[in-house]
């Protein structure tokens, strides 16, 4: 039987990662975009419950949802489209590594996905700050990564989160790495001017602890990291 994967993101239907990801799962299987109609990147696994959601079809027949990744899992599975298969959330503009999987939005769609009983793989493309993305190139790093992954079996209850290194152009290609999530907490340093405060911690300075996923990707490599939901010693 084949796959019906539930294309989604953060960033928003027009954004070039989704495209990106398109390109990736093309000739691995049937297909539907559902994303939010605009940016959402941070939202973490905020749900909407208490106002109605609009839902819209484009010209290119996808479909856009003015709430967040994990309404657009939510709506796919139960109206939109049920026989979904796989949720594959992304390609994020920026790195999803380590502790980020907690305030993601590109995250949280595949956790809910993993939450109705669908697997779930989230990618994101690590950004050197100034650097421009190709985001070809990375197509085909998801594409590779994608194939690889999607021949593994997956224990239930868990998801995969694939980062991407974001090397110079002409760089060697990066090899897919099973590491380890990172733990380490993002800097929290802030410029405070009078009551107001902004964040300003440098991701790029970020804590890692050697062969993790944050250590892996800025290395240059393709960091897959095993995310349990569920610890198998308590599932029934």
């Amino acid at each position: 039987m084949g796959h019906l994967f539930l294309l989604t993101n953060d960033d928003g239907l027009g954004a070039p990662g989704l495209d990106a990801l398109e390109a990736a799962t093309d000739g691995l299987g049937p297909s539907c975009m559902i994303a939010p109609s605009g940016p959402l990147s941070g939202c973490s696994h905020k749900v909407t419950t208490d106002v109605p959601v609009r839902v819209r079809r484009d010209e290119r027949g996808r479909t856009a949802v003015e709430g967040t990744p994990a309404d657009c899992v939510r709506l796919a599975l139960h109206h939109l489209a049920p026989a979904t298969s796989w949720v594959l959330s992304g390609i994020n503009a920026g790195g999803n590594l380590g502790t980020d999987i907690h305030h993601s939005g590109t995250v949280a769609a595949v956790r809910e996905a993993v939450i109705h009983g669908r697997p779930g793989i989230a990618l994101s493309q690590y950004l050197v700050r100034g650097q421009p993305v190709d985001w070809q190139r990375t197509a085909g790093w998801a594409r590779r990564a994608l194939a690889e992954l999607l021949a593994r079996p997956i224990e239930p209850g868990s998801f995969w989160n694939v980062n991407f290194p974001h090397p110079a152009p002409g760089g060697p290609e990066p090899e897919v790495i099973d590491c380890p999530l990172d733990p380490s907490p993002l800097p929290l340093v802030y410029h405070v001017e009078g009551d107001v405060a902004r964040y300003a911690g440098n991701y790029h300075q970020r804590a890692r602890q050697p062969g993790s996923d944050v250590d892996v990707c800025f290395r240059g490599q393709i960091a897959v990291s095993l995310v349990r939901l569920i610890p198998p010693a308590e599932r029934g």
